[in-house]
């Protein structure tokens, strides 16, 4: 590896593939993200072009829904229209990412016995959630937080790490930035909050009316949602803030 390098080790060669197909993806449907390009894709690793740049900060987060919001609705112009939330999506040579549901199910039941949720009833409830929020257009999850995105000097924005895809709501991912953002930098302005929706709103309406009309309260549930879902991380990946008292809350 060099300076102009970088490269990521996997496990198996099967997260190696399903990494690859993600970033093609994401090449092909969801403009105008930008992603590095591939030097090498080896058995168990994959080696980029290396980007220089600095991570996404609060200020930058209306630049960054409006990318998000495009790519969204690109991808669900080009691919996700008619996509299910609750089906897995296959790529062109068949195989599949996940639908919305199956693995947060998962990962919801997994926070209730590592204890982050206080009982079933609480499981239950944030369960429900879930299943309000698979409604809607299609869009795709990508894991938006502040380390998967580079600005660099000449202020382009570059997309890193393409392991985890899956099917969610429109705007949900706009939820993990907000989300991952108030964790590493601590509260966010509500005013500020309500601008990143309108411009994401914005850019996905561009691409079709039904796509850009997310309103405060279904980000509310996302972020509820959220809160549940990186319990595990705060005090790590540089997480060092805790939700504040009583938010996001869970609504039935």
């Amino acid at each position: 590896m060099t300076k102009e390098q970088f490269t990521k080790f996997y496990a198996t060669p099967a997260q190696v593939g399903a990494a690859v197909r993600h970033h093609w993806w994401l090449t092909d449907h969801a403009y105008p993200m930008r992603l590095p390009a591939f030097v090498v894709i080896g058995p168990g690793s994959l080696t980029y072009r290396r980007i220089q740049g600095r991570s996404v900060q609060p200020d930058d987060l209306p630049e960054l829904a409006t990318l998000l919001g495009h790519a969204h609705g690109s991808a669900w112009e080009s691919d996700l229209h008619a996509a299910a939330l609750s089906v897995p999506h296959r790529f062109e040579d068949g195989t599949v990412f996940a639908d919305y549901l199956t693995p947060r199910r998962t990962a919801l039941q997994h926070r209730l016995e590592q204890g982050y949720l206080p009982n079933k009833a609480a499981l239950h409830a944030v369960l429900a959630l879930l299943e309000k929020t698979a409604e809607g257009p299609t869009s795709f999850y990508k894991d938006s937080n502040p380390r998967n995105f580079l600005i660099t000097s000449a202020g382009d924005v570059v997309t890193v790490d393409t392991d985890d895809l899956t099917l969610a709501p429109m705007a949900y991912d706009l939820a993990k930035l907000i989300a991952t953002l108030l964790l590493t930098y601590g509260p966010i302005p509500e005013l500020a909050i309500t601008a990143a929706l309108d411009a994401y709103n914005e850019a996905a309406g561009h691409h079709d009316t039904r796509l850009g009309v997310t309103d405060r309260h279904r980000l509310d549930d996302f972020l509820a949602l959220h809160a549940v879902l990186t319990a595990p991380y705060i005090g790590r990946h540089g997480y060092s803030y805790g939700w504040p008292p009583a938010y996001p809350r869970l609504r039935g």
